[in-house]
């Protein structure tokens, strides 16, 4: 049976934890023998790697070590989960990216400075959400000039002319999601109260 490199690598490690273990705690390939009732030699061949081992191998043997299983099968390392974000500058901002391969749907957390307050309207394809963390948002989005509290979230198309920064009031932390053209992101959530100020960004 051919097993993937990892499990394979597991495997290999098997026998020699069982030696390590047996002569650790001074025990003999003939006393492990009679308290497992495995043959010295099929015990031998398995602490060199010569027999593969099995589960009506090793229980035998975790038994009368006291050891559990995984004393002696080492489990294969787990990707890790943990998404280590990697802040860079761009456009005076900070910028994290929170997805970490390329796809229809791009994910940023974006601080933006308090001094950033004049709009430079941009057009480009494709159709963004902004989420407001903290702070206040103004986004202008062609002619209508709105502000976004902590809470509050909009969704355009970017092909219209567009800007959002700060009120000048405080620095303002945003999530930001940008999807193809034509894409839309379905979100389940419950509404907070409307208020003139976000109800013509809102779709």
């Amino acid at each position: 049976m051919n097993h993937p490199p990892a499990i394979a690598a597991a495997l290999t490690e098997v026998g020699p934890r069982l030696k390590r273990l047996r002569t650790q705690r001074g025990v003999t390939l003939t006393a492990l023998a009679e308290a497992t009732g495995i043959s010295k030699s099929t015990l031998s061949r398995l602490e060199g790697g010569q027999r593969r081992p099995s589960l009506e191998l090793l229980l035998p043997i975790a038994h009368a070590h006291q050891v559990p299983l995984e004393e002696f099968v080492g489990a294969p390392e787990v990707g890790d989960p943990r998404v280590r974000l990697v802040p860079r500058r761009a456009n005076g901002r900070t910028v994290l990216p929170l997805t970490r391969q390329a796809g229809s749907l791009q994910a940023w957390k974006v601080i933006i400075p308090v001094d950033q307050t004049e709009p430079d309207l941009r057009v480009h394809e494709g159709y963004e959400w902004l989420y407001v963390l903290s702070g206040r948002l103004r986004l202008v989005l062609a002619e209508h000039d709105f502000v976004l509290r902590a809470g509050e979230a909009a969704e355009f198309d970017t092909r219209l002319p567009h800007w959002f920064g700060s009120t000048g009031e405080h620095p303002v932390e945003i999530l930001s999601i940008l999807g193809r053209q034509g894409e839309r992101m379905h979100v389940r959530a419950k509404p907070r109260a409307p208020t003139p100020a976000t109800d013509g960004a809102r779709r």
